[in-house]
């Protein structure tokens, strides 16, 4: 709260006061409270004047309330600047602690950290804190800044990042990130990235510079008010100069279109509506979603079709090993072999063949390791291996029997002889059903996934999870030849990827949703939205919080312009005055401030 904005108005009533106990001096201490409260922005109405920029809402209230003065209705003049000041002193808080309280919510911010050093505990402001520092973070504490787990095991909520409630749990090695709270365990932690640069950081800048772009609906209302305010000067001119010649009554006139202008202030859509589009980001960001500005908000109401990545998105990207099927030696001697040949391989489908095998794998007589199209060629001792798809055995005229499961497949040949394959799968998430079918429902039947997997893959996963188009076997520029077509044709295509490796896709798309991109600044650079937890459904939140904030939008416009235009009419005929104006612009605000709020309890 601004505290000398308060301390004049203090001041101001008390002079107020004192003018009906000194009655004869009473014009003097209206005069002075008028201008305790009312000379700051005189002065700003002049600057403006000098400059040529006319026609704002102080504008209006410093020529209603100097208006007022002249036909020596001092208490009224008074009373409606102090009515003003009052009521933006409650607009201005209301803006500036909704970013507080959404923040507050969210439950973000840590405002210490626990440095070790030397063996001691130094408690720290984690804006202090470097790469590579060690830090403790103890049971009921929020993790302070990013970083990799060194020492101890523990669970996490995850809730004021996510909007999960389930905890996370966490063990040496493992990537934890800021704002989350450490629930049993004590963790010693290694910083990754600086304050500035840390998850939690990330998110609440998004929040507070959301407002920088402004969508259409906003850019509406800044045009409306440009042209809206200088008609209301020039009607209520209207009202005063042709009445009054016509029936020499110029006091009654000036009186009435006094009271017009100070009903014409559009303060509360110019508040009401910004606050609106920065509450509902607020909402969604609770609500485990981060969306960048309005715009995107407002795009949410336009998305014609949605167009899915497979792997990470559709799928968890975590691969299995489903099926041995070994030719002439054993399931466990295939499944030692395979592991071996792909024990320098970094590809999540050798991960999960290493993971299955579960045992150390000894590389040091591999020779001539090579990764080719389809797979790896490398020699153990004296003996050659091909590891790989179907195409690769058969361009090295390999006999073998092709299996037709579907999945990804891992051939293995030595000495060019076939020895069985292995059958990987990835799993597809949890909940991904329902949310597609929820998506066709409310928001678009168009649904597609864009993929680089193989046909066969691409359409048994499309087949379970009711996605009736899909294209497969897409390099990334193909993805994003897809998504510049679909714009030429003004489809209105959200894209939803992994946020890295569809980057290009993210950026060209209408609207680039990464999935578990969090921590990545590739993917929040890329997307206009990231979905913090992986978790599909929270596409469907996003698309009913800008429903909802689109609705109390409009409820505000409506609701704003009824009351304008029928206590402008009123005052333009008499029947209203001074105070009834001001309440139909400070009070239609505030109530406008409170529907706004209504956002909020979005769940």
């Amino acid at each position: 709260m601004n505290y000398k904005d308060l301390i004049k108005i203090v001041l101001s009533i008390i002079l107020f006061i004192l003018s009906f106990i000194f009655k004869d001096y009473s014009f003097i201490f209206i005069l002075i409270a008028y201008l305790i409260i009312s000379l700051e922005i005189i002065i700003q109405v002049i600057k403006n004047l000098i400059k040529g920029e006319l026609f704002d809402e102080e504008f209006l209230m410093v020529i209603a309330t100097v208006g007022a003065f002249l036909i020596k209705e001092y208490t009224e003049g008074f009373l409606v600047m102090l009515l003003y000041q009052i009521g933006e002193l409650l607009n201005d808080k209301a803006v500036d602690s909704s970013k507080d309280e959404i923040i507050k919510l969210m439950n973000l911010r840590s405002d210490k950290a626990t440095l070790l050093k030397d063996d001691k505990e130094i408690v720290v402001d984690p804006i202090k804190v470097k790469v590579g520092d060690i830090i403790l973070v103890k049971p009921g504490e929020k993790i302070p800044l990013d970083g990799v787990v060194i020492e101890g095991s523990s669970s996490l909520d995850t809730s004021s990042i996510t909007g999960e409630s389930v905890p996370r749990t966490v063990n040496k090695k493992d990537k934890v990130i800021s704002g989350v709270i450490n629930i049993n365990g004590v963790l010693k932690i290694e910083v990754t990235e600086v304050y500035k640069d840390s998850t939690v950081n990330k998110i609440i800048n998004l929040i507070e510079n959301s407002d920088e772009k402004k969508s259409d609906t906003e850019k509406f209302i800044d045009r409306f008010a440009y042209y809206y305010t200088p008609t209301v000067v020039f009607l209520a001119l209207a009202i005063f100069i042709i009445p009054s010649i016509i029936t020499s009554d110029y006091s009654t006139w000036l009186y009435r279109a006094l009271v017009f202008l100070v009903t014409s202030c559009p303060c509360a859509l110019v508040i009401s509506i910004p606050l609106a589009y920065f509450i509902g980001i607020g909402t969604a960001s609770k609500n485990g979603v981060l969306i960048k500005n309005s715009i995107v908000l407002d795009n949410l109401l336009n998305v014609s079709e949605i167009a899915f990545d497979k792997t990470g998105t559709i799928t968890q990207g975590v691969f299995e090993v489903v099926d041995i099927k070994p030719n002439g030696i054993t399931s466990k001697e295939l499944l030692e072999i395979t592991a071996k040949c792909e024990s320098l391989s970094n590809h999540p489908i050798a991960n999960s063949i290493r993971k299955k095998y579960n045992k150390q794998v000894d590389s040091s007589n591999i020779k001539n390791y090579k990764e080719v199209n389809g797979g790896i060629k490398l020699s153990i001792d004296k003996d050659k291996y091909i590891v790989g798809n179907y195409n690769l055995l058969k361009d090295n005229k390999i006999k073998f029997n092709r299996c037709l499961e579907i999945g990804t497949i891992v051939y293995v040949a030595r000495n060019n002889e076939y020895l069985g394959y292995i059958l990987i799968k990835d799993r597809i998430k949890n909940n991904v059903k329902k949310t597609i079918a929820e998506l066709k429902k409310t928001t678009t039947e168009e649904l597609v996934i864009l993929s680089g997997d193989n046909d066969e893959i691409v359409n048994d996963v499309c087949k379970k999870v009711g996605i009736k188009r899909y294209m497969a076997e897409l390099l990334p520029q193909d993805k994003v030849k897809y998504l510049k077509q679909a714009k030429k044709e003004h489809t209105n295509t959200m894209f939803v990827g992994d946020g890295v490796n569809d980057a290009p896709s993210l950026l060209i798309s209408k609207i680039g949703v990464s999935m578990g991109g969090i921590g990545s600044d590739a993917s929040i650079e890329a997307s206009d939205m990231v979905i913090m937890n992986d978790d599909l459904t929270k596409i469907n939140d996003a698309f009913k919080i800008s429903k909802k904030t689109k609705k109390i939008i409009l409820e505000n416009i409506c609701f704003v312009l009824f009351i304008k235009i029928l206590v402008l009419i009123t005052a333009a005929l008499g029947y209203s005055n001074m105070l009834l104006a001001v309440l139909a612009d400070v009070g239609v605000t505030l109530l406008t401030i409170i529907n706004t709020f209504r956002i909020l309890k979005y769940k």
